[in-house]
């Protein structure tokens, strides 16, 4: 074997030492790579997606009534309705509250949540929160972000189930696992980076 190929084959052994280890700190440490917290900000708009375990308007109903946001906009088909009732019981106005009832994907999501954004009544909103679950607010924001740059968008996701003790009551681990995947082929697919 001749010395180049020795050192090929050592650069290349080291490269997967290391993707191995970098997929075993992913999947022990989840929140490390899906979970992106904003932190404390204020913005035009709260825009609560679909799916969860319906933590998700509670999370916005939260954040509403500390004065982060003064609307809040529901997107995602399969559960509009009961999202926006859960805000409602939560204490949310009804007249703040703006519906997005077409998006079946998180791409979409972003998409049409977009249209909203850039119209009138809206004021043309600069600075949005997404609230969504926190293994999915590094797709859900990265998604946002990669379809309308001219806006400011922020995550503060719910932290239903974040303590891996849960996750086999609340079928969280699938979720997860699952949203490596998605993060993957979101990035392949759509070219939407989620770093």
């Amino acid at each position: 074997m001749t010395r180049a190929r020795k050192r090929f084959l050592k650069i290349g052994l080291a490269f997967s030492a290391f993707f191995l280890l970098l997929a075993a700190i992913a999947i022990l440490f989840p929140q490390w790579f899906l979970c992106v917290d904003s932190g404390p900000v204020k913005a035009d708009v709260i825009v609560v997606l679909g799916g969860g375990s319906h933590e998700r308007p509670g999370r916005a109903a939260e954040l509403f009534k500390g004065q982060i946001a003064p609307r809040i906009i529901v997107s995602g088909w399969g559960d509009y309705k009961i999202n926006r009732q859960l805000l409602i019981e939560a204490g949310v106005p009804s007249g703040v509250i703006e519906m997005e009832n077409q998006s079946r994907t998180t791409k979409e999501n972003a998409q049409f949540t977009i249209q909203l954004l850039h119209k009138p009544n809206l004021l043309h909103a600069k600075r949005v929160i997404i609230v969504t679950s926190w293994y999915h607010s590094r797709r859900a924001l990265a998604c946002f972000r990669h379809y309308a740059p001219d806006i400011q968008f922020y995550s503060r996701p719910s932290y239903f189930a974040s303590a891996h003790a849960d996750w086999a009551h609340n079928r969280i681990g699938n979720r997860v696992r699952l949203e490596y995947a998605k993060l993957l082929g979101y990035w392949i697919r759509y070219g939407i980076c989620p770093f």
